[in-house]
């Protein structure tokens, strides 16, 4: 990047340093950081749209769709996350390369799974074998959002569901006697308070899924940890930027991104708790009350 970077080895000191760090593999380590942070974006709104989903079937009327909702946050909450996170991102892969080989491959012959490869046409594969390397990386994002997204989102469901039943029956019971259906006490009386009762789980399960990030590497991702090692590890004299190990700087810089991120979403969760407390008849609702 800087002009007397042409020649590591005439250099030393700071600009050494300046060198060393903006190098190809240090701006990826910085991109690296927009990709958890990507993830964080994507993953929050779909997992809680996913278990408001989950919360809605648990509360059902139809038998069936109460044990599917049930199905879900039990089975997803049963199993380890290391577990799911290795067998969902490649049961997807081969189901939505199996599928794309049922449209596009229908005269094969050959079985699919011979042993323990799983062979379909070029046609089917995903991505193409003839796409760029940002199609791939895009894919495996894809795959990890949805992984993050169906485990958290079951854990959302619970809480959300929890929260629902936390709202006074009294009060639905009020509005429909005031006319309002059942589908309208439920979106107008019921939803806009359950919030301030799902808030303190929702906020947990943020803080999960941030400290969850780093396993992104297990999908494939070339995510913070994954530079950190990667960079961080002995480099001899055959690099151009030879160092001892490194591994507990980068690790530790990690530790202070993580503790100031999570410090940020407790302040913007503290001031949005604060916010939706205001008027409601719960133990932070009592306190502003008081306090004015």
């Amino acid at each position: 990047m800087f002009e007397y970077c042409t020649d590591p080895s005439a250099i030393d000191g700071l600009n050494w340093l300046a060198c060393y760090l903006t190098t190809g593999k240090h701006m990826l380590f910085y991109k690296s950081f927009f990709v958890v942070l990507s993830l964080l974006a994507v993953t929050a709104p779909a997992a809680l749209a996913l278990g408001f989903a989950g919360a809605m079937a648990s509360r059902a009327r139809l038998a069936p769709i109460r044990w599917i909702g049930a199905l879900y946050t039990s089975m997803v909450r049963g199993v380890p996350d290391i577990i799911f996170f290795l067998f969902v991102p490649f049961a997807m892969d081969q189901g939505f390369e199996w599928l794309r080989h049922k449209v596009k491959c229908p005269d094969w012959s050959e079985p699919i799974r011979q042993g323990n490869d799983f062979i379909v046409c070029s046609a089917a594969k995903l991505p193409l074998n003839s796409a760029p390397q940002s199609v791939h990386e895009l894919y495996g994002f894809t795959l990890a959002v949805l992984a993050f997204a169906i485990v958290f989102g079951a854990f959302a469901a619970n809480v959300m569901a929890g929260a629902m039943k936390a709202v006074p029956h009294a009060q639905i019971e009020t509005a429909e006697s005031y006319g309002m259906s059942h589908r309208q006490s439920f979106w107008r009386i019921l939803v806009p308070q359950m919030w301030i009762f799902a808030l303190p789980g929702l906020s947990n399960l943020w803080m999960i899924l941030i400290k969850a990030t780093p396993l992104l590497f297990l999908l494939g991702v070339e995510d913070i940890v994954y530079w950190a090692r990667e960079l961080g590890g002995t480099k001899t004299s055959q690099y151009t930027y030879p160092h001892p190990d490194w591994r507990l700087w980068y690790f530790l810089a990690l530790l202070v991104f993580y503790l100031c991120f999570t410090r940020v979403s407790e302040i913007v969760l503290g001031r949005i708790t604060r916010k939706l407390s205001h008027g409601q008849a719960t133990v932070a609702g009592e306190e502003m009350r008081k306090a004015a």
